[in-house]
Formats: structure tokens, sequence, C-alpha cells
């Protein structure tokens, strides 16, 4: 009884935090989500912490993830005070054994994070209904457990999320319409039972030998028109490149012997797979449709760490310094933001390097300029346009490397650390890769192609990856890039890696 009752007293004190927080927020000009609050045990926390939503399925990924985050936890390391989703209502987890001046640094803190996310540009296309959407795609999966075996459904999610950060997140998918409609067919025909393949797809896939399956456009054609269909249209016409070319007696020319399929480099590999591969059932076209929109949400949060961490942790300071504390829960704020703004060895730390660029923002353009670019930048806009010589020099960041087997100092230039930043965040920090040929040796094979930009990619995690990628395609598939100066092609055919040096 006495439990319950203390219980209700926090609760009640915490909820006047919570109110006396958001009101000056609101008074600071912070424009944010309705917030909707719980409070939840560590082991809970950690679990949706694994898998980035408490909704989402099930995956050995996420259970390998929250060990990696239990262990430190469970020794005193690390600590997650809390957990905020990019949704309307924005949905806040704070954990049950914080303290009341912990609880309101935390709403503080997500009271900024949804501000951000209602109003950085890079969140505008996000679907806010996401925790209800991964309900119903668990649900899809859990069904084709039951339908086609748990090790199967397993391994197809294996390889699904091996290239799931290799999306386009602003391609036209959408706008076309192909998305939800393609989507619903795919989940209409695994319903159904069907096994035929490549039956619920608007566009064809590459017919073995160089050739397409089906009449009508080609589908890069098909792929390229929807909403400015016209326009492309009038470009086709005026460049000669629409099928039919004038000449005499009006006959057509021979087309050309091969287009290229892809016509350019296509950056959304998952979706390419997705779209043309021959030898997925429909079940699993759904499942990609599930790890491609799961992706699209989460990007713009991997594009833009720097930026919501450190708008965050510059409000819950400026709120914080407005809140009446008494002395010892001015010590405890001091104590827990200055754990949370430590920098990390070896690395940056988000949460201080963008509280400070914001702060330098503010010094020079005002509140304006700090909201403007959080309206506007991302990451690589961020760094490029605000990181200022002041904070590189007061943070001590520089560039190192490895040099003889020794860890050396490069250069502490400002411009170079600037640049060194920014190419780290440059897609999230993934490496770029592409899809250069969907028929390559007109084979049906895939040819992929990293675009390399300095940092070369893991030879190990380059042959752990390709047989994945083979079972999404079911054809040999080839990846391109740079290793010491040489250009390499790694080959997987489904039994055995091949490496060929090209130049």
């Amino acid at each position: 009884m006495k439990g319950r009752l203390r219980r209700a007293e926090e609760d009640a004190r915490l909820k006047e935090r919570i109110e006396a927080v958001t009101a000056i927020a609101r008074e600071m000009g912070l424009d944010f989500f309705p917030m909707r609050y719980h409070i939840i045990p560590a082991d809970v926390m950690l679990a949706i912490g694994a898998s980035g939503m408490p909704t989402r399925f099930s995956h050995w990924r996420f259970g390998k993830a929250f060990y990696r985050m239990k262990l430190p936890y469970d020794l005193g390391l690390s600590k997650i005070y809390e957990l905020v989703l990019n949704s309307d209502p924005c949905e806040a987890f704070l954990y049950e054994g914080n303290s009341l001046l912990q609880n309101t640094v935390i709403v503080a803190h997500v009271l900024a994070h949804s501000d951000f996310f209602k109003n950085n540009v890079y969140f505008s296309r996000t679907n806010r209904r996401m925790v209800d959407s991964m309900v119903a795609s668990a649900e899809r999966i859990r069904r084709y457990e039951i339908a086609y075996g748990e090790r199967r459904v397993e391994a197809f999610l294996d390889a699904a999320l091996s290239i799931q950060e290799h999306i386009d997140p602003y391609g036209m998918a959408r706008e076309t319409g192909f998305w939800w409609e393609t989507a619903d067919a795919y989940y209409d025909a695994a319903v159904d039972g069907s096994d035929r393949q490549g039956e619920a797809g608007p566009a064809e896939a590459p017919a073995r030998g160089g050739g397409r399956t089906g009449g009508g456009e080609p589908p890069e054609k098909k792929r390229r028109w929807g909403l400015f269909a016209d326009l492309w249209a009038l470009d086709e016409r005026l460049s000669g490149n629409d099928g039919r070319r004038s000449g005499a007696g009006g006959a057509e020319a021979e087309p050309p012997a091969r287009r290229r399929f892809p016509p350019e480099p296509e950056k959304d590999v998952l979706l390419f797979i997705l779209r043309y591969s021959t030898a997925l059932e429909p079940w699993q076209r759904d499942i990609l449709t599930i790890v491609h929109d799961e992706m699209r949400y989460f990007w713009p949060q991997l594009e833009t760490k720097i930026m919501n961490e450190g708008w965050a942790t510059y409000w819950h300071r400026k709120i914080m310094q407005a809140l009446p504390l008494s002395p010892e829960e001015a010590i405890e704020f001091a104590r827990m933001h200055a754990e949370i703004v430590k920098p990390y060895p070896g690395g940056i730390n988000p949460y201080l390097l963008g509280w400070k660029m914001f702060e330098a923002i503010e010094a020079k353009s005002g509140r304006e300029g700090m909201f403007e670019a959080r309206e506007l930048d991302n990451d690589v806009s961020f760094i490029r346009n605000h990181l200022t010589e002041e904070v590189v020099r007061e943070l001590d960041l520089f560039v190192y490397g490895r040099k003889d087997d020794v860890w050396q100092v490069e250069t502490t230039d400002w411009t170079a650390v600037r640049e060194a930043l920014v190419r780290q965040r440059i897609g999230g920090g993934f490496p770029l890769i592409v899809v250069a040929d969907g028929d390559f040796e007109r084979r049906g094979e895939l040819l992929l192609r990293h675009v390399h930009d300095g940092p070369e990619l893991d030879i190990r995690s380059i042959e752990r990856t390709l047989p994945h990628v083979h079972r999404l395609w079911g054809r040999p598939v080839h990846l391109e890039t740079v290793l010491e100066g040489r250009t390499v092609r790694f080959s997987y055919d489904g039994i055995r890696h091949d490496r060929t040096v090209l130049a």
C-alpha cells in the first residue's frame, strides 16, 4: 500500500514537471507533436533500442543488439535514459529507474527531438504512423513463418537486412504510385498461395540472355514516368530517344543491339532487386517492401544524428536553466549533462559536437539562424556550412590515421577536419553501392559497383554479403571496388567466390 502511494506521489510530481517543462519549451519557440510518455523497465527499454521500434518484426540480429547493449548496462558502464519515436503523437519512453531530475531533463530532451522530427525537411516525408504500420508488417511476417517455415523466412530476412542500407530514400517510388500498389499486390498474391514468380509486379524483370519479358515500354522507361510523364515524353522526343526516327518513307530505325539496364547506375539496390529479380516469390517481395519501407523511415535519423542530438542537448540545457531547481538538483543536472557531452575517445560525441555547433550558430546568427539550420540541413550540409574553426579548436578535433602500424595524428587543420567529418556522414556513413548492370554479360547476372571515395570496403564483409545478394537475385552476382589502387571484381555464383583484378 505504501509503495503504491509513493508511486502515485512520484507520478504526480513528474506530471507537474512535464507540464512546467512543456510550457517553457513552447515559450522558447519549440513546435512539437502531442506527446505520450511511457515509464518502462530496463529490459523493455533495451529491447526497443535494439530493434528501433516497440512493434517491429522479430529477428535474431535484434537479439544480438539487445545483448550487446545489455552487457555494458549490467556492468554499470552505460545507461539508456530515454527513447523517442518519430511519430504523431510522439511516443517517449522513460526508464523507470530514473530520478525525478533525470526524467525532467529527459522530457526537455525529447521535446526538442519531437520539434526536430516535426520541422526538419528530411523527416517531412516519413510515415508518422509507422508504429501501427510495423504492427501490421510484423503480423504479415509471422503469417509467412507459419506458411513457409520459420527457418526459410529467417534466412530470407538475413539476406534482405544485409543490404537494407543500400536504398535511395528520396526516390520517386511513392510518387509514381508504384510502392503501395505493388506492396498490396505482393501481399495479396502471397496470401492466395501463388508461387508464380514475378506475377505481382508492375515492371518486367530482364529475361535471361539480355532480352526482357513482356511487351510495351521497357521497365526503365516505366519507372521514370509518373507525375511528370508529359515532361519525360517531351524530353524523349526532343532527344530522339523515343524509339522512332524520321527517315525516308517514315521507316523506323533498327533498335539498338542492347540497351543499358538500368540506363543509369541505380542507387536503390534493394528496390532494383525487388522489382527485377525473377527468383523471388510474392511473399518474399512483400518482405522486401517491408524492409525497404522501414529503412526509409529510419534513414533521416541516420543522416541527422549530429544535428538531432545536438539540438536536443542545446534545448534541454536551456530549458533546465529556466526551471527553478534546488541546489541538489542543480548539481545532479550538472553531472548528468557532463556525462552526456563528455568526449568519446577516438571518435565524435554527436551530443557534444551538435550542441557546440548550435551555440556557435546562435552567437553568429541568433535563434533565427538556429531554427533555419534545424529546418533545412542534414549532417552533411550542417557540418559543411556551420562547423567553424573556433568549434574545432575548442573541441580539440583532429584527423588521425594508421601509419607503420601506429595510430598518428595526420593533421589538425580545421578545414581538413571538416571535410573528414563530411565524408563520414555522406550517405548516413554507409558506402555507396550502385547497380551498374542488371544483365551482366547478357546472362541475367547482377553487377554492383562501389563508388570509391577513399575508404576501402572490408573484404570479409564483401564475401559474407554476396551470398545474401545471390539469394535475392537468383543468379551470379558481382561487385567491383577499388583495393590498394586497383579495380577488383568479387563474384559469387552460388557455389564459390572468385576475385578478378581488372586494372
